[in-house]
């Protein structure tokens, strides 16, 4: 009998398996799931930015029809743990920051929740407040150590005495302002209470991650808490476990057994689930008459909130980045009296690469070198941080693939030396990184029915980047079958565990698990049943083993930005009619959806460079810019034409798979490329984002 190996999938653009049910409006978000009877939650947010709440009426609003309940830190639930103060609402009458939850109304309609909400009387005592961002704050401090592990301050070399001996010098500081998360799908959940049980329809980048949050919240253990997510409309960060599942669950609680739903408002999204701090960052650079770096220093002031630190990683980057004897890098943190920051598509890389290779481009110019040779001249042998080798680094190879299809070698070195009538126009490049990230602690099961399909088992969740298909890709693959005879169960805590989709690590983690199983599946079938498949089936379970080469080697993704730019002479409007972006990703999975990531990480860099900036009323705590109407982001009138590709690189020691992230690290450069090429339009340097029209009029 001869044995036909299936075509591999893996590398094959199969269309999203669920794109038609999500086209239809047949895919089930977190909010759109059947249950009996359902309640409504409408939040009570507080209206000063840090005080008390010092007393509540409800009277009115618990005579309204169809109102259940109204609940404060009177009646609210008791919590077991409120080490997370984020987390730990509704225990006491404290208020840390406008918005923050102070209750919430529970009734039989969306309409009458919302209104009754409206009728609760909060009487408040506002005590002295601090939400205005300064770099030269006086309580400015250093974290113990940055996002998620990595040290606060590092230091190779001298740094001072070479920027002081070095022929050329830059000294410049560049900034980003603060950025919403909006996902499309809002925060949403569906909370039940059957006895001791609580069960979650959560939109979420990780079910295991809210159940153990809520369960360690509650007090209860991980088997009785159980979250469902067959799709979430993107979370980019900001949907871990934040306030507003604690606060569906409190409502749950009060009206047992009756659901409660609650989705959050575009509007209560900009108060409550976290934002990407605005950064000052300093950097002086050296470099000899060669034009190589000898000296790379990036200092970091960003803010936080007083209630739960978070430290953005963001001169982590430079460490790593450029070939430098002498390297500083420092972080430092302003506690303000606001909502906690979070996680935001490609947290530290986004922001501090804008600094860096913006910085980088003016050095080239100093030096009088091209930016893209000035880039490759300074290309590390080893990582400069560790000393360990990259597994692989391309990114030489996507400067040069990227200049020739952009037409680099066209380029007039000196600024504003191109128009086209009233435009002024220019081109730039700026590198991209993000690193291999493998998270432990994901397992899978591995099914083979008796009628010959394999039903694969992970608790994973698909945010939008098409794992759907992708892990059946791997799966196939793995398992030598075609792709139709596997079928693939997540998104749900009933399953075998699964790490949190973050830090670019979904596939490479959940992959790696179902790799593992395939191979145990297809050992035992052999060993124990001559490769014949046992009447009732087979089934194994297997967990990521973990990576044997990280110790061994630097892993990272790398890519080259490259943008046209357009600025009007006369009134500084800016447009970007063309980007293009080179990547060495690994093995790429499906080019399809990679291509997709990757077109949608490059748009939102376009929009973080000409858009993206919250403002903070400093005397009131809240944002002022709190809907799409003012909060701008990049449209379809905005983005032109982004051309994608990547070159071929082959990586063994990342994962069995040989892939690496891909969906943070379109953004990370995107927004340097735009600045650099407003430069060469104009001759105007731009250091703090965004690229508004007034910033070029004199």
């Amino acid at each position: 009998m001869t044995t036909i190996t299936p075509t591999p999938t893996v590398g094959v653009s199969i269309p999203r398996v669920e794109g038609p049910d999500k086209v239809k409006g047949q895919a089930r978000y977190a909010y759109e799931q059947p249950v009996d009877r359902p309640t409504y939650l409408y939040p009570l947010q507080a209206p000063i930015t840090a005080g008390r709440l010092a007393a509540v009426d409800a009277t009115e609003a618990l005579a309204q029809p169809g109102v259940l309940t109204v609940f404060t830190h009177q009646n609210a639930p008791r919590l077991v743990s409120t080490e997370d103060a984020e987390l730990a609402i509704l225990q006491s009458d404290e208020i840390a920051f406008r918005g923050q939850f102070v209750g919430g109304v529970v009734a039989d309609s969306p309409e009458a929740a919302r209104h009754a909400a409206a009728l609760v009387r909060l009487d408040c005592t506002e005590g002295a407040h601090d939400t205005e961002f300064r770099p030269d704050h006086p309580h400015l401090y250093a974290p113990d150590h940055v996002n998620p592990w990595f040290d606060t301050d590092t230091d190779q070399g001298d740094t001072q005495t070479a920027l002081a001996s070095a022929h050329v010098t830059l000294d410049a500081t560049y900034t980003t302002p603060r950025e919403i998360n909006n996902p499309l799908e809002p925060h949403a959940t569906i909370a039940i209470w059957t006895d001791d049980e609580l069960m979650l329809y959560e939109a979420t980048q990780g079910v295991n991650w809210v159940q153990q949050t809520l369960a360690a919240l509650f007090g209860l253990d991980p088997q009785q808490v159980r979250v469902i997510c067959p799709h979430t409309g993107g979370g980019f960060g900001s949907k871990g476990p934040h306030s507003n599942v604690v606060l569906a669950a409190m409502a749950a609680k009060l009206v047992t057994p009756r659901p409660v739903k609650l989705a959050l408002t575009r509007q209560q999204m900009f108060a409550l689930v976290g934002f990407r701090t605005p950064t000052v960052q300093h950097i002086r650079l050296g470099a000899n008459p060669q034009g190589r770096l000898t000296a790379i220093s990036h200092d970091v002031i960003e803010e936080t909130a007083k209630i739960k630190e978070f430290a953005e990683q963001t001169a982590v980057c430079t460490r790593t980045m450029y070939a430098c004897p002498n390297r500083h890098t420092a972080h430092r943190l302003v506690p303000l009296d606001v909502q906690p920051p979070t996680f935001m598509r490609a947290p530290g890389e986004t922001p501090g690469m804008f600094a860096l290779e913006s910085a980088m481009d003016e050095m080239a110019s100093a030096c009088g070198i091209d930016p893209v040779e000035f880039r490759i001249r300074n290309e590390p042998d080893l990582d400069p941080e560790t000393g360990l080798p990259y597994s692989s680094r391309n990114l030489v190879a996507c400067l040069r693939e990227g200049a020739h299809r952009f037409g680099w070698q066209d380029r007039a070195p000196d600024p504003r030396a191109r128009r086209e009538g009233g435009w002024l126009v220019g081109s730039g490049v700026a590198a991209s990184t993000f690193p291999v990230v493998r998270l432990p602690g994901s397992s899978a099961t591995i099914q083979v029915t008796p009628g010959g399909r394999h039903v694969v088992r992970i608790a994973a969740v698909d945010i939008g980047t098409g794992t759907w298909t992708a892990l059946r890709q791997i799966a196939a693959d793995a398992l030598k079958v075609p792709f139709d005879e596997v079928d693939l169960r997540m998104g749900d805590t009933a399953l075998p565990q699964a790490s949190v989709e973050g830090g670019s690590s979904g596939i490479t983690s959940w992959g790696s698990a179902i790799v593992a199983a395939a191979v145990a599946l297809r050992e035992r079938l052999m060993s124990e049943h001559d490769g014949v498949l046992p009447e009732g089936g087979l089934e194994v379970t297997a967990e990521d083993p973990g990576n044997p080469y990280t110790q061994h080697y630097s892993m990272h993704s790398f890519g080259a930005q490259f943008a046209d730019v357009r600025v009007h002479e006369v009134t500084g409007e800016i447009r970007v009619p063309r980007l293009l972006g080179i990547f060495a990703a690994g093995r790429i999975i499906n080019p399809a959806t990679a291509r997709s990531q990757l077109i949608g990480g490059m748009t939102w860099g376009l929009s973080m460079a000409l858009h993206e900036d919250a403002f903070r009323d400093p005397r009131f705590g809240h944002v002022v810019n709190q809907d799409f109407a003012e909060y701008h982001i990049s449209t379809n009138a905005d983005v032109p034409a982004i051309e994608v590709d990547w070159v071929d690189e082959d990586d063994p020691y990342v994962n069995p798979m040989g892939s690496k992230g891909i969906g943070e690290l379109g953004i990370v450069g995107t927004a340097a490329a735009i600045a650099n090429a407003a430069y060469h339009a104009t001759g105007i340097r731009v250091r703090d984002l965004p690229i508004t029209l007034d910033k070029f009029l004199s």
